[in-house]
């Protein structure tokens, strides 16, 4: 059934992440990205999911890709600023891919209103190979959260979801659907030469 509800935009990300099956949710607090990280804790249990705050933006996203090579649909959670210290991972994910799925939750925070920089994501997702979904309202959020989820399956490769300070705090309408327990069949690690950061793998990889 769907139900409309006022969603800020990072609620409506957390609702429509845990709508496509979020097993595992890892992130690093950061203004204007914060939100997204707390509602997901706050329903963790009732659908059984697994999140944790990270000690880093780096650690947050290692956690999620562990998990992400496990099979499972894992969310990870930063600030713009953040991705700088979790760049050194992200460049190798397009290459090396994922087995579940990966979703990196950005916000970007023009203006800015509580950053050091005005740094545009979508700049990082062409330095790294790796597509965004740049959403401009809560409703188109909540949407594309369940996109980035959906594309990361099917193309085996982590999937940016970009927002920006007034998508993530602004609030509207957002029409959602129930929310199923989330399912505990992950295959789990399985070790392979794909997983490795190997020049002559990166180049077969790369097509």
């Amino acid at each position: 059934m769907t139900a409309k509800r006022i969603l800020m935009g990072n609620e409506a990300i957390a609702f429509g992440a845990m709508k496509a099956g979020l097993q595992v949710a890892s992130g690093y607090p950061g203004t204007p990205s914060t939100e997204v990280m707390e509602t997901i804790a706050s329903h963790a249990s009732k659908y059984g999911i697994y999140a944790e705050w990270a000690t880093n933006e780096k650690v947050a996203l290692e956690t999620a890709v562990g998990a992400a090579y496990s099979g499972a649909n894992t969310l990870v959670t930063m600030k713009q600023v953040g991705l700088n210290v979790a760049s050194d991972p992200l460049m190798s994910l397009s290459y090396i891919g994922v087995k579940g799925s990966l979703v990196i939750l950005v916000s970007d925070d023009p203006g800015p209103h509580s950053s050091q920089t005005e740094q545009d994501t979508r700049a990082f997702g062409h330095f790294s190979n790796i597509p965004v979904l740049d959403p401009s309202t809560p409703q188109e959020a909540y949407d594309m959260a369940k996109l980035a989820f959906k594309l990361s399956h099917e193309m085996e490769i982590p999937v940016i979801l970009r927002t920006t300070t007034r998508v993530s705090h602004g609030c509207a309408d957002v029409i959602t659907e129930d929310i199923e327990q989330a399912g505990r069949d992950i295959e789990g690690y399985v070790k392979e030469p794909r997983w490795t950061i190997f020049p002559k793998l990166t180049a077969q990889r790369h097509p």
